[in-house]
């Protein structure tokens, strides 16, 4: 056999790649579309990110995303672009749209820690209708008044039966007994009160937040949808700016041409996403969804009085259409998810049908399903309370949430300290104000007022909401949310799905560290 033949044996002698040492580095200054690009070269190229970023642009970033994202539909492209977003000056109702998220982080304004009375609210907009703007604003006022009343008071009303220890600072003290008061009279705050909240989320999530938003019925959150899309698209906020300028200045009097080079590296605009979020749009699916499924629920239950309702409800299992069928009805009505079920299991198979369908027939070749279609859980909680111990509950994000709208119809709630205090009476006339001008409001003929009466409901006025989860998630709750440093609301909520879960599940019941929302708490520990 001549020498230079080589045999299969030969082939299979070679010596292989010499091993190489695993190679973690964190990135920093790349533009997200840009790092989305180079991590997404991992599975069609053999650089590592170091090469395909030094070989990358915005310009080649932008062909490639236009290709593999929008044209053969890669979605996950997107997941690798992270951006922070800053949103200032939104209502506390258009918040609870915006995070509404599943897969969002952020941290919003807290309604411990700070005090909202110069925080200003939200008026939207009323046309011609002088009357009931005057009449929206007249109320609003008249909440902020009776919030700055309550905060003073039930701060007195908690430092007089609760002495300071020795050891505790003065000033840690009264901070302390101020959060405290804060989670009292939160409750008069309505959902008009202007917030602000950060998040940083993916591209992916971006775009279906913002397609999310332009769909909505209320003119605040679509405008929130444009704010968010054009600032993924403009220059973001650098804020190295003001260094930077200064370092170039010291250069700019020692070499001209070298400023100028570090100023292209340093000043240059970033655009957070300009390509991934070119083409969200008002989602139709959305829309026209909402809009035949609310028709049918008006339809099936809208002569039905609302039935009284617990706490915390665990629903018990049903067939998948009756679950699928009464979860799109239940996102467009005000009744109890067990009174809903009733009305659908008293339905024909072709009539549930009917429903799932209106759920499904719109939906376009790029849209995910609606949430109302992950069902299957083995653990759903049908929730009943106060709006802002809802907020603090909406955080929980390994969950599926499905919300009913804001109403006045399901009452409020009245913290005991308020009664202890000898205001209930002052706190349930503001109430019933609240009520009166979002019933008014309601009647009005302005093209949103039913959106613009939600305004002036009072974070104390209760809020229906379907959690869906799995055995760990409602473990979890329950042990987070018991914690005694947490707020008395969401205490009783979580404490009742416990309770809920032990009495059909005794066996697990000793697998939950829940703390007992009946013993006393020490307002001063957090």
């Amino acid at each position: 056999m001549p020498k230079d033949t080589k045999t299969a044996v030969d082939a299979v002698a070679e010596p292989a790649t010499p091993e190489v040492a695993t190679d973690v580095y964190a990135v920093h200054g790349a533009d997200p579309e840009v790092l989305a690009y180079g991590l997404a070269k991992y599975s069609r190229s053999a650089l590592s990110l170091r090469e395909s970023l030094a070989e990358l642009n915005e310009q080649k970033a932008e062909k490639f995303l236009n290709t593999f994202y929008f044209q053969y539909g890669h979605r996950s492209i997107a997941d690798l672009a992270h951006i922070a977003f800053a949103i200032e000056q939104l209502s506390i109702l258009a918040a609870t749209v915006v995070v509404d998220e599943p897969r969002w982080d952020g941290q919003e304004r807290s309604t411990r820690y700070q005090d909202f009375r110069k925080s200003g609210y939200f008026v939207p907009d009323f046309g011609g209708d002088a009357a009931a703007r005057d009449l929206y604003r007249d109320t609003v006022d008249f909440l902020f008044t009776e919030y700055r009343y309550f905060s003073e008071q039930m701060f007195q009303y908690l430092r007089d039966r609760t002495p300071k220890p020795e050891e505790m600072k003065q000033e840690a003290y009264e901070r302390t007994l101020k959060a405290r008061a804060f989670d009292l009279s939160r409750y008069l705050l309505p959902l008009a009160t202007n917030t602000s909240l950060g998040q940083i989320v993916s591209a992916r999530t971006l775009e279906n937040q913002v397609s999310r938003l332009l769909s909505d019925t209320r003119a605040e959150v679509r405008r929130l949808g444009e704010l968010l899309k054009k600032a993924a698209r403009e220059a973001a906020y650098n804020v190295n700016h003001t260094s930077a300028e200064a370092a170039l200045d010291e250069i700019q009097q020692r070499s001209a041409e070298l400023a100028d080079r570090v100023q292209n590296v340093l000043l240059r605009e970033v655009h957070a996403a300009p390509t991934l979020m070119k083409y969200a749009e008002p989602n139709s699916y959305e829309a026209e969804s909402r809009e035949e499924l609310r028709a049918a629920a008006a339809q099936l239950l809208g002569s039905i009085p609302i039935a009284p309702a617990p706490l915390v409800d665990l629903l018990e299992d049903e067939p998948l259409e009756v679950e699928l069928a009464t979860t799109l009805l239940y996102q467009n009505s005000h009744h109890s998810y067990r009174q809903i079920r009733g009305v659908v299991e008293g339905m024909t198979a072709a009539e549930r049908a009917e429903i799932i369908d209106r759920g499904l027939r719109h939906r376009g070749c790029h849209d995910e399903v609606a949430r109302t279609f992950h069902s299957g859980q083995k653990f759903r909680f049908d929730i009943l309370m106060d709006i802002g111990g809802f907020r603090d509950m909406h955080r929980h994000r390994r969950c599926v949430q499905v919300l009913e709208d804001y109403t006045t119809l399901h009452g409020f709630d009245r913290p005991d300290d308020i009664d202890r205090a000898g205001l209930a009476d002052r706190y349930d006339t503001a109430m019933a104000r609240a009520r009166e001008t979002s019933t008014a409001l309601t009647v009005r003929p302005a093209a949103e007022a039913s959106e613009n009466s939600q305004y002036v409901i009072p974070l104390a006025y209760r809020k229906r909401a379907l959690f869906k989860m799995d055995f760990a998630e409602a473990l979890y709750i329950s042990e987070l949310r018991t914690g005694p440093a947490g707020h008395f609301s969401y205490r009783k909520v979580a404490h009742a799905m416990y309770e809920a879960v032990a009495q059909r599940y005794p066996d697990l019941a000793k697998y939950f560290r829940v703390t007992d929302v009946r013993q006393p708490v020490d307002l001063l520990k957090r």
